[in-house]
């Protein structure tokens, strides 16, 4: 199955093409869009069923050897999120057409949304699907050109002000990246994350230890943890609510794979798992607490995504096949979770005309079915019983207890108040948007102008000229249902999920299967078939 392998990037690259080609049909944009997501969910699926069956799946991009060229590979870790990140963006993108998101004046150019869109997916796909960090470096940029893009999308004051600080941070995390990529092929002779498992226990302690910090901060400022996290909650919910899904169940998510993928690949056993651990405490709490200080359900849920980043981290400091396959398991869930609830955000805004608490109420008596559709997945977040969330974290707390130690012991504390926090923060957000009594009604009849505030007639502005605030778009709704459906039904499979998660753990743990299957070409370390003098 390995020609399935760079489709996911392809596909998403030529539909961006073709999308630009006949910008001026927007019909035939949403159809184009439609079926190359599709058609990713289709591969993705097929690529981690063959990976779960036979192994790594490996193709040589041009056809040159491992050390020397590109190097594309669907594990069982990369094939999982590939799949979850289609899906979600599958749905996302249906939602978007419910919104209408390029009808929105005569004369706005959101003829590049669909094709921005699409270029955002290839990004995503060739991060995850990466063989060597040089392309998951390329990944990284494409992903966040295209975000540059979707961030400030109508022009609006707090979208260029929230894009300028989102760009700002990325360069300098990419920067970040590129000096590290440069320093380990100065180390080492090589990107190749195969190759590079086995060159780096050669080089000298220190400056592997060196190489590691800069790449872990690089990767910990593209996934919002402490302390490198204080640009998330003020650029997020800027956005469309779209936008500001996918960005929220996805990008940051990007950042804790590749966390994930060179702790374990690259630097196994590393002295730094205890400085892991105190950054996924303190992103738990700090973030937490930013969450229910909050009086605005973008700001709350953009904060909540920061701390819940920290149970992701923790089982990669743990590093053992619980806590591996507890945070790949909480990374599938959290994905479609933090998703589910920024889109009910989205319905919530057209529905009650705003997203502050200040303006909300009455909407569990005036629209029942939103209500559900908050309830169950904010339940979820909160890691409630039977929920996945509640087993993730389960997971997560035992694989804390089983390392020991008054390091992991004080972190899984904090991830049980973390828990309860949480509760509390969308507790207050039930209560005062949908319990109480609404104090005003918003006219029958009108504009809708979301809490952000934008000017009527403003390219992509925020305001939606719509014939009831009291009706929901059906093309909005359905979608959302899909994935409330979806992440209620992780619970059903959790038996299964977490069997894959696991493997995908043990196959990280072991690396040799991900070692021998991408140097089989013949650029074995210590061999000079691949045209390089062995070091």
């Amino acid at each position: 199955m390995s020609f399935l392998i760079p489709l996911p990037v392809v596909l998403a690259l030529l539909g961006a093409g073709v999308c630009l080609a006949v910008g001026h049909n927007a019909r035939a944009q949403r159809v184009i869009s439609f079926v190359v997501l599709t058609a990713i969910v289709g591969i993705a699926a097929t690529l981690l069923w063959a990976a779960d069956r036979d192994g790594p799946q490996v193709v040589y991009v041009g056809g040159w050897p491992a050390r020397m060229g590109i190097v594309l590979v669907a594990d069982r870790l990369s094939a999982l999120l590939l799949l979850v990140s289609a899906i979600v963006t599958l749905s996302v993108l249906v939602y978007s057409v419910g919104q209408g998101i390029i009808e929105f004046g005569r004369d706005t150019p959101l003829s590049v949304f669909y094709p921005t869109y699409l270029v955002l997916v290839a990004g995503v796909s060739n991060a995850f699907l990466s063989g060597d960090l040089f392309n998951l470096y390329v990944g990284f940029e494409v992903l966040l050109a295209a975000s540059y893009v979707l961030i400030t999308l109508g022009g609006t004051g707090p979208r260029v002000r929230a894009g300028t600080t989102y760009v700002v941070v990325s360069v300098l995390s990419s920067m970040v990246f590129l000096i590290a990529i440069a320093g380990v092929y100065a180390a080492t002779g090589t990107v190749n994350m195969a190759d590079l498992a086995v060159k780096l226990q050669e080089v000298p302690e220190g400056v592997r230890v060196v190489l590691q910090l800069m790449l872990l901060t690089a990767f910990s400022i593209k996934a919002a943890v402490f302390p490198l996290s204080a640009w998330l909650p003020d650029s997020y919910p800027t956005a469309p609510a779209p936008v500001t899904a996918v960005f929220a169940g996805l990008l940051t998510k990007v950042g804790v794979y590749a966390i994930m993928r060179v702790q374990t690949l690259l630097f196994p056993d590393s002295p730094l798992s205890d400085l892991l651990l105190w950054a996924a405490l303190l992103t738990m709490l700090i973030g937490i607490l930013g969450a229910i200080a909050q009086s605005d359900i973008k700001r709350m849920l953009s904060f909540t995504l920061v701390s819940h980043i920290g149970y992701m981290v923790f089982g990669v400091a743990i590093a053992s096949d619980l806590g591996l396959a507890g945070a790949i398991f909480y990374i599938v869930h959290h994905i479609t979770i933090q998703t589910t609830l920024f889109l009910v955000t989205g319905l919530i805004e057209i529905r009650g005309g705003s997203t502050s608490l200040e303006h909300l109420g009455g909407l569990a008596k005036a629209a029942p079915v939103l209500a559900l559709m908050f309830f169950l997945p904010a339940m979820n977040l909160s890691g409630i019983p039977p929920f996945s969330g509640f087993l993730g974290k389960v997971a997560l707390v035992q694989a804390g207890v089983d390392r020991a130690g008054w390091l992991a012991y004080l972190v899984v504390a904090a991830s049980i108040v973390t828990s309860l926090l949480t509760l509390y923060a969308v507790a207050k957000t039930w209560n005062r948007a949908f319990w109480r009594p609404r104090t005003e009604e918003p006219d029958e009849v009108g504009e809708w102008v979301p809490s952000t505030g934008t000017k009527s007639g403003e390219p992509w502005g925020d305001t939606v000229t719509v014939t009831s605030v009291r009706s929901l778009p059906r093309a909005m709704v359905a979608p959302t249902l899909t994935l409330v459906a979806l992440g209620t039904a992780l619970t059903l499979v959790a038996g299964p999920l977490f069997g894959i998660t696991e493997r995908a753990a043990a196959e990280l743990r072991d690396r040799t299967p991900y070692i021998e299957t991408v140097l089989e070409d013949g650029s074995m370390p210590g061999d000079s078939a691949a045209g390089e003098v062995s070091p």
